[in-house]
């Protein structure tokens, strides 16, 4: 849709696995023309879970939505050439790479550079020194897994959510398009590296967390379901739900009086425990307290009553649901929601999201992934046109991406 954003913006991938291809994918449900590249029969994550009934990856459709997709043979001179002839190709906004392949000679800046000098390449690493790493490897060098779990539990607890995967694909999105600004105020390209742990390390940081530890050594443990520095954690309802309750502001914190009708019994506490719970450090402080008083009101009311009259105060809460009930609510009510149903080839109907970012309050419509192949054919035949160049010797302005924009 030309209307989107990154529309005529071409980007050139070879990735696998998830920071590479969710960079792309944002760009793409921007209206990017993002070519991936992978050899024939696929790469290392066409295959990986989750699967479909019919054991196709819904791993891999779900991260490539929106893009084309060629497949050649990576080992040889020709495809080779083809490759470096798609990502060098002409055009003022062509030539753009991200890749996070480990040598490949061919593919290094310099080789690409030479036959496009204004080249904007990014290279997604593990470590920055090159050594390989993935997202749970850099998860556990950085210290959470021992933050992460009940409080009494020894040894480290993993999480399943590839967080610094999906950061680092959202930071490496942020320099493409800093990398294209940059060009086409200058008309210089770049060629930036983006390491998976440098990605986590910054994050820890920029939270204050290390500092913490620089400074107050051991001062963070373990602490279960509670919320770190206020009052936060999970109830147990009549009928065996459970729901995280927040009071992270003085307001918040007022509302969940308010909602179980506990004022004066805290009010009694502050002056028993010389405490003032209007601050959040103090809450921390207290929070088993807290707990231990909030806990017979949730214990004494179902689901259904305790939503109301969270809800009613404004309490900041969720109830926890499992991903079949997200799914069910979808089902019942797709409505104006982020999630779409896209008709994907070699699945079907599969359930699938757009791009979070609503324009004017809309969503952009959704799109599947491609075939693996889907494109090579055109894609070829585009690489061996030889596009003009402009008198000044750079790419052509009149120059664009072959074929139709999917995103």
């Amino acid at each position: 849709m030309t209307d989107r954003p990154l529309a005529g913006l071409r980007i050139v991938e070879l990735n696998s696995f998830v920071a590479g291809p969710s960079a792309t994918m944002a760009l793409a449900q921007l209206g990017a023309d993002v070519i991936r590249i992978d050899p024939a029969g696929g790469g290392p994550d066409i295959d990986r879970w989750p699967l479909g009934p019919n054991g196709t990856s819904l791993y891999w459709n779900s991260l490539n939505k929106g893009k084309r997709s060629i497949t050649l043979d990576l080992r040889s001179d020709a495809g080779q050439t083809t490759a470096q002839d798609l990502i060098t190709a002409p055009g003022q906004k062509a030539g753009i790479f991200i890749d996070n392949s480990v040598g490949r000679g061919w593919l290094d800046y310099g080789t690409l550079a030479a036959r496009r000098p204004d080249l904007i390449h990014l290279r997604i690493q593990g470590h920055p020194d090159g050594r390989p790493a993935v997202d749970y490897t850099v998860n556990a060098e950085i210290g959470l897994p021992a933050l992460t779990g009940p409080r009494d539990h020894t040894g480290p607890v993993n999480h399943v959510l590839p967080a610094w995967d999906l950061l680092a694909g959202m930071t490496a999105a942020t320099g493409l398009l800093a990398a294209v600004h940059r060009r086409t105020a200058t008309g210089r390209g770049a060629y930036i590296r983006l390491a998976l742990s440098d990605v986590a390390e910054a994050a820890v940081a920029n939270l204050g967390w290390l500092a913490e530890e620089d400074l107050r050594p051991g001062t963070r443990t373990r602490d279960g379901n509670y919320l770190y520095g206020s009052f936060g954690t999970a109830f147990a309802t009549h009928d065996d739900r459970q729901v995280m309750v927040i009071a992270l502001t003085r307001g918040q914190w007022n509302a969940l009086q308010r909602a179980t009708g506990l004022e004066k019994t805290f009010a009694a506490l502050e002056t028993a425990l010389d405490a003032d719970f209007s601050d959040d450090s103090q809450r921390y402080e207290h929070r088993e307290t807290l707990t231990a008083i909030l806990r017979p009101w949730f214990a004494a009311r179902d689901l259904a009553e305790v939503r109301e009259t969270l809800t009613a105060q404004r309490v900041l809460f969720s109830a926890y649901s499992s991903m079949s009930e997200l799914v069910t609510k979808y089902r019942a009510e797709p409505g104006h929601t982020v999630l779409a149903d896209v008709d994907q080839p070699g699945v079907g109907t599969m359930l699938s999201a757009r791009s979070p970012l609503r324009w004017n309050n809309d969503y952009y419509p959704a799109a599947p992934a491609p075939a693996l192949g889907q494109h090579t054919a055109d894609l070829i035949q585009s690489s061996n046109t030889t596009t003009p160049r402009a008198a000044d010797g750079g790419p052509s302005a009149a120059s664009s991406a072959p074929g139709t924009t999917h995103g």
